[in-house]
């Protein structure tokens, strides 16, 4: 029973089954051989990597295709093998640099949109505080406006109690004069 469970523990702990949830990635070392000639019975001169750029000689044999490769030499590929199109290899400079300017685009985005979002925050306070400005100005016009009315009333109540007194004395000063003795005239013919 013990040697089960030794054997089960080594097992467990092996390097393969330690290794087998971790990432690993295939090589990208793919290449073929340039030959002297338009087959693969001539003598190898070298190999190219994939994505390498050549030169097209336009001169075909077979399924071979005369090449000049990247490092000046003179050889023969099979034409299936070459293409027209740009390859990976060219493309991923480009690429990076592509990618490199949309993240820059994409940073001074966020900042001028933090920015944007500060400025809104601001705007938002901003407005708040004169809603609240026009609230107590509103609140301030309507209390003027009807201490005014009340003043105007009381205004025209003054007047017409001005009036009124103004009519009773003149009601008081003309029954008074009705019964004030009247002086006697002087007649005219005694003498």
């Amino acid at each position: 029973m013990l040697r089960f469970f030794a054997l089960v523990g080594l097992l467990l702990l092996s390097p393969s089954l330690l290794a087998a949830g971790q990432a690993g990635y295939i090589s990208d070392k793919v290449y073929l051989y340039l030959h002297g000639g338009p087959g693969t019975q001539y003598r190898i001169l070298g190999s190219i990597e994939a994505g390498q750029a050549i030169s097209l000689l336009g001169e075909t044999q077979g399924n071979y295709s005369k090449i000049i490769d990247h490092k000046g030499r003179e050889g023969w590929v099979e034409t299936k093998m070459v293409t027209r199109k740009k390859s990976f290899r060219q493309q991923l400079p480009e690429v990076q640099a592509e990618l490199d300017k949309t993240k820059s685009e994409l940073e001074q985005n966020l900042s001028s949109s933090d920015n944007n979002t500060q400025l809104l925050s601001k705007l938002k306070s901003d407005l708040s505080r004169a809603q609240r400005d026009l609230a107590t100005a509103s609140s301030e016009r309507d209390r003027a406006t009807s201490q005014l009315a009340s003043i105007e009333k009381n205004e025209r109540f003054q007047m017409w109690q001005e009036g009124g007194i103004i009519a009773l004395i003149g009601l008081f000063i003309g029954v008074v004069l009705v019964y004030l003795p009247r002086p006697r005239r002087k007649k005219k013919n005694h003498w």
